[in-house]
């Protein structure tokens, strides 16, 4: 029995003399963030319709949920996806299209709660939603019938920092506290950062990155560093957490630098917070993923 939620073997996709996707070979584990990078024409968009059997690869094969998907096409309803734009009845509102939705999968969801949680109008016809709203919308289709997993082309276009904000914080709790994988493409390379647990950096069809957070601060010499109001509590709080003394963090001129576990360091802050330290400084140190990105496509 396989660990992983999906997998891809050789996959490969031409169209007439362009190889959009060549030996493409991912492994995605449950409850784990994926973010796919790469310029326009990297071949992610391509990428995730192969995953979705949308198109027909060249050659190569995909599994999900240890099965293989041409073979047992059941197992994408247990998937959540967006591909490119959405598509809704125009004359509908919000609830309506959604309700189609359910009474298709024949499932009970609770369509107010969810377009409550993407602060979307129930009553409002799609055709006057603005870009932001539709992408909510979809967004919202995509995870009403508790999906396993979900690859979405580039979920947050559109979105104002608010959406964006609220549908990073639904993302980390779908990942982290019900075990949901999800794979997403962005050109937002900042929140990429914020959100992902693992990096793909595709070009001309091709991976020719992976790699962890973790791996990618350690790479670039990253560290976190909190300047705090009581630096023995806290040192006593890290070790508690697990973290080692000159191997994860350091104490230099009465502050801490933290060099592990970097998208820990908003739990690290309210734990400090929580037991009465005061936070007077976070400082999150580093080559930018914009830099490290533009070094790595050239």
């Amino acid at each position: 029995m396989s660990s992983y939620v999906l997998e891809t073997e050789n996959l490969k996709k031409d169209f007439k003399k362009i190889t959009a996707v060549e030996s493409l070979n991912l492994k995605l584990k449950k409850g784990k963030i994926y973010a796919l990078v790469g310029p326009n024409g990297a071949g992610k968009t391509t990428a995730m319709a192969l995953m979705l059997n949308i198109l027909n690869p060249t050659s190569g094969k995909v599994k999900i949920f240890d099965k293989y998907s041409k073979v047992h096409p059941e197992v994408y309803l247990k998937v959540g996806s967006i591909i490119e734009n959405a598509h809704f009845y125009k004359n509908l509102t919000a609830y309506e299209n959604l309700k189609i939705l359910s009474l298709l999968r024949n499932d009970d969801e609770d369509i107010e709660d969810i377009l409550n949680d993407f602060s979307i109008n129930s009553k409002k016809k799609f055709k006057n939603f603005s870009l932001g709203m539709k992408q909510r919308l979809a967004i919202a289709a995509s995870l009403m019938h508790k999906p396993d997993l979900l690859i979405l082309d580039e979920p947050i276009n559109g979105l104002d920092p608010f959406g964006i904000i609220e549908v990073r914080d639904i993302f980390k709790k779908l990942s982290k506290k019900y075990g949901v994988t999800i794979l997403i493409s962005s050109h937002i390379l900042s929140e990429v950062e914020e959100i992902a647990d693992e990096l793909i950096f595709m070009k001309s069809g091709k991976i020719i990155e992976e790699i962890s957070k973790e791996e990618l601060y350690k790479k670039l010499g990253s560290f976190v560093e909190f300047e705090v109001s009581n630096i023995k509590l806290a040192i006593d709080l890290l070790k508690k957490e697990g973290l080692k003394e000159d191997l994860d963090f350091k104490v230099e001129n009465n502050k801490l630098k933290i060099y592990s576990n970097f998208n820990k360091r908003s739990e690290f802050n309210e734990l400090f917070v929580n037991n009465g330290i005061k936070v007077n400084k976070l400082y999150l140190a580093n080559e930018s993923l914009e830099e490290y990105f533009n070094n790595i496509m050239r």
